[in-house]
């Protein structure tokens, strides 16, 4: 019975990659090798240990990964020799959809494109992991701190050289020093498009994304983790200074985690880091877009300070709108009520002598 299913060639074609996995074990005649692998590859619960499975059976861990070895090179010899059809069928339908994803892909999402669904299961991209190893012409890259479970064609590489494509990519995104796009980092490599980059970047535990943004994971503009780094993020994509609500209404309508935080809390948090800068009544921006901290009064001391001579008010008033966002009224009304400015000549201002 084929393990690939579909209508029409207009129709997404779908994968019984159950049933496929049913036919593989089927090829192996031991109960207990049997036993062997659906545990150490979670075909049926969770993955399980060396150490689990050797109490288990009664056999030294050792053992175990022996009998693991020799199974599955005898499972890849049937396969390579055409003797389970369920792998070539499996490995048929993931090289064609491996073409489309850029020759590589983490087990997640090929998974996803396999089963044409969002919420496959992780006993499902357990399944379609086994049955990649067995097959010939693609190369799994196994888990670990610094990569993700991942699936390419084996024309792009073994494991070894894949996990080296992998690590350049990371090492552009640290050489670049700040988040870049997809297309800026294929200019910076050496691969055909820029679908192959991202496959590589995706495979990356180092790396995160936001909005095709990519970077490494402790940079807050692509993975921010806490509330001060979402306000953040909020005001850099704005590009422009952002009443606090305002600034809590994106964070509720954005696709962060654990978006569900008060305007209060938000508030709380512009007030105590130093990145932001109140600019006006509730109105924040960025300190590194230049405006100044302090009351209106602190503002207008600087300037006079730099211009070191007296100034018109249509001046002043101009120098602190570009950094302030206030009134007109509320600077005037400074000039003329604070003790640290005096009038010099008409409409002009300069500092008062300290005494």
């Amino acid at each position: 019975m084929s393990q690939v299913t579909g209508k029409t060639n207009a129709e997404p074609t779908t994968v019984d990659i159950d049933g496929a996995v049913e036919a593989i074990l089927g090829a192996i005649e031991q109960e207990r090798e049997r036993e062997i692998i659906t545990r150490r590859f979670g075909l049926y619960d969770r993955k399980e240990t060396l150490e689990q499975i050797g109490e288990l059976l009664g056999i030294t861990r050792e053992r175990v990964r022996q009998l693991e070895k020799a199974i599955l090179v005898r499972l890849k010899i049937a396969s390579s020799e055409g003797k389970i059809p369920a792998v070539q069928v499996v490995e048929k339908a993931i090289v064609r959809e491996l073409s489309e994803m850029g020759r590589l892909a983490t087990v997640n999402d090929l998974t996803d494109t396999l089963l044409h669904s969002k919420a496959t299961t992780p006993l499902s991209r357990a399944r379609v992991a086994f049955a990649a190893t067995l097959a010939p012409k693609l190369t799994v890259v196994d888990e670990n701190d610094n990569y993700r479970t991942s699936v390419a064609i084996a024309e792009y590489g073994d494991e070894k050289k894949i996990r080296e494509h992998v690590d350049a990519v990371v090492s552009a995104v640290k050489k670049h020093g700040e988040p870049l796009t997809i297309e800026q980092l294929h200019e910076q490599l050496d691969h055909e498009h820029p679908s192959h980059v991202r496959a590589l970047a995706t495979v990356s535990k180092h790396l995160s994304h936001l909005k095709d943004m990519w970077g490494l994971n402790k940079w807050p503009t692509v993975n921010p983790k806490n509330i001060r780094d979402k306000i953040y993020v909020i005001l850099a994509e704005n590009g422009k200074p952002m009443h606090f609500s305002e600034i809590a209404d994106s964070i509720k309508g954005s696709n962060f985690s654990r978006k569900n935080v008060t305007t209060q809390a938000i508030h709380n948090e512009l007030i105590k880091d130093k990145r932001f800068v109140l600019i006006g009544r509730g109105i924040y921006a960025l300190d590194s877009w230049g405006y100044s901290k302090g009351t209106v009064a602190d503002t207008i001391i600087d300037i006079l300070k730099d211009s070191k001579e007296p100034l018109h008010r249509d001046e002043i008033v101009k120098r602190v709108l570009k950094s302030r966002q206030v009134k007109e009224t509320t600077i005037l009304l400074n000039l003329q009520s604070k003790p640290q400015f005096k009038r010099v000549a008409k409409a002009t201002y300069a500092l008062a002598e300290s005494k």
